[in-house]
């Protein structure tokens, strides 16, 4: 076990409630220090949840001698200010998906990381769940012959459905793909690497979005981003996979990802979960089985990423929630939608290391 890693949490909004769980559990790892909100009551009730933390602006809460990282829960629209500020002041950052907003921002964000000799990480964390690392090893294992097609697909109704105020879903630097796409192409770069080529094409079905839920019920907004994305990536080695992001869909027997090899395919679990089933079937075996974890955290929450960080740190390894995949997720989605304007297949500008595996099955308190 390595030294605790001491947080300050930037950003106290809805997705904060879950980091904080994770955080309280592994509190004798990941204190958390400092919180800083625009809403400084907001910022107290989650101060409030971690002994001995306290409410600071910004300023000082970059300053403060008892903080090691950054944990930045904004908008993706501060990722970058937020996480350059505390680089500029000796903190490692951990954010929030996407790295940033465009990447440009993201590429100063790595650069400034790797000039100061800090480290820069960013969601998803929930690759590190048994469901996608045990899919993972089963790849690595070759239970599948050698990977050279996937799918991956995220096909819902609109988050308008659920949540109060979802117009920035659907305003520039929204959209299905910049959404959820961080959690399928992360996974995709576990599976198979990092991607090289990309091919993209849009449709935008409506033009105006209703709220379903809370105080705004019924209110209606305009759509300003295409809202059904579909393309085919082509990884570094080799193998292409079919990629699907829908606000559109209102139902669907499609599976989240599968992988398919030389011998066999491979079901994987909703990558916006830590664990889930593993589903196997193979030319010799035709029947799906499910396979035991094998591989990951096991009961991990948002926020385990931290965890691998204070680790990595400690044993002076990369981390697994690097900025240069963020960065690279970031440039593929970027390049599908360029190439879904323009009507031609875009070559990525970014790669990345295939993050490391784990040997086995963590238990986390």
């Amino acid at each position: 076990m390595g030294s605790p890693l001491r947080i300050g949490v930037v950003g106290a909004g809805k997705i904060s409630a879950q980091y904080s769980a994770t955080l309280a559990r592994l509190a004798d790892r990941l204190p958390v220090t400092v919180v800083a909100d625009l809403d400084a009551g907001r910022a107290q009730l989650l101060a409030d949840q971690h002994p001995g933390a306290r409410v600071l602006g910004l300023p000082d809460l970059y300053a403060a001698e008892d903080v090691d990282v950054v944990l930045n829960l904004t908008t993706p629209a501060g990722h970058a200010p937020v996480a350059l500020a505390a680089l500029a002041a000796g903190k490692h950052v951990y954010g929030e998906k996407p790295l940033a907003a465009v990447s440009a921002d993201g590429r100063a964000i790595a650069a400034a990381a790797a000039g100061a000799g800090l480290r820069a990480a960013c969601a998803p964390d929930t690759v590190l769940g048994t469901g996608v690392q045990t899919a993972r090893a089963a790849v690595d294992s070759g239970l599948i012959g050698v990977p050279h097609t996937a799918t991956a697909f995220m096909t819902v109704p609109g988050h308008e459905r659920w949540h109060p105020d979802p117009e920035f879903y659907y305003q520039p630097g929204g959209g299905p793909l910049l959404d959820m796409g961080p959690y399928y192409l992360t996974t995709l770069i576990h599976l198979l690497g990092p991607v090289r080529r990309v091919a993209g094409m849009s449709s935008r079905p409506r033009s105006e979005r209703s709220i379903g839920d809370g105080p705004r019920a019924g209110t209606t907004f305009p759509v300003e981003v295409d809202t059904h994305i579909t393309g085919v990536l082509e990884h570094t080695g080799g193998a292409l996979t079919t990629l699907i992001m829908s606000f559109d869909v209102w139902a669907t027997n499609l599976p989240f990802i599968e992988v398919y090899g030389s011998s066999g395919s491979l079901s994987v679990p909703d990558p916006n979960h830590f664990a889930g089933d593993v589903r196997l079937s193979t030319a010799v075996a035709p029947e799906w089985v499910t396979l035991p974890p094998t591989s990951g955290y096991a009961g991990a929450g948002r926020g385990v990423g931290l965890l691998d960080l204070a680790d990595a740190l400690s044993e002076d390894r990369p981390h697994r929630t690097g900025a240069d995949v963020a960065l690279h997720v970031l440039d593929v989605m970027e390049s599908m939608l360029e190439s879904a304007r323009t009507g031609t297949s875009v070559t990525v500008s970014t790669t990345c290391e295939r993050p490391e595996g784990f040997g086995g099955v963590i238990d986390l308190p």
